[in-house]
């Protein structure tokens, strides 16, 4: 959508409403983590529920961050059996996850290109929430793979994409609201 001369409409264009299933499937991973201290007896099924969750959501879709879920579980490993069990993999695969987030910085780079260099109208597009969302969660994602492979050099990058990541949404606040302005 970037990069093409001539954009399709928005209904033709890319969209993001089949992610959900990955995204769904990662945030109840994300949730049965934060839940289980309180579970009990019922912890271990729902962490092995939670576990699946993630490995599904990874299966949706590879590309998409599911590095939060991943680094969620490994937080939560020690106080599981069945997850401490399975931590050397844990890590390896959220690794692997958040090293495939390379396209998030080439998400904020065909962006400039869009606009400076292709001299794009910079307006506003409903399409740019769905650009904006991936900076927010690769600053969350690192931060927690930071805190979950104890790897603190990582924490450089949420320390700038934070406000790359802010500004962004700003922006597209900005520019949701002034469109909605003009068209009144």
């Amino acid at each position: 959508m970037i990069v093409k001369e001539n954009k399709p409409q928005l209904e033709k264009g890319i969209n993001g409403a089949w992610v959900i299933a990955a995204v769904a499937t990662q945030s109840i991973s994300v949730l049965g983590t934060l839940l289980s201290t309180y579970l009990g007896e019922h912890r271990e099924t729902v962490l092995f529920f939670t576990l699946c969750m993630f490995l599904v959501g990874c299966m949706l879709y590879l590309l998409l961050i599911t590095t939060l879920a991943g680094a969620r579980l490994i937080l939560t490993a020690p106080e599981s059996e069945i997850l401490n069990g399975l931590l050397p993999f844990l890590k390896g695969f959220t690794l692997f996850f958040w090293a495939a987030s390379w396209w998030i910085p080439l998400l904020v780079i065909l962006g400039i290109w869009r606009h400076a260099f292709k001299r794009f109208p910079l307006r506003y597009d409903p399409q740019y929430w769905g650009m904006v969302f991936p900076l927010g969660m690769y600053t969350a994602c690192t931060f927690q793979l930071s805190k979950a492979i104890g790897f603190e050099p990582l924490l450089v990058i949420p320390g700038l994409f934070i406000y790359i990541a802010l500004a962004a949404w700003l922006a597209t606040f900005v520019g949701l609201i002034h469109s909605q302005l003009k068209h009144e």
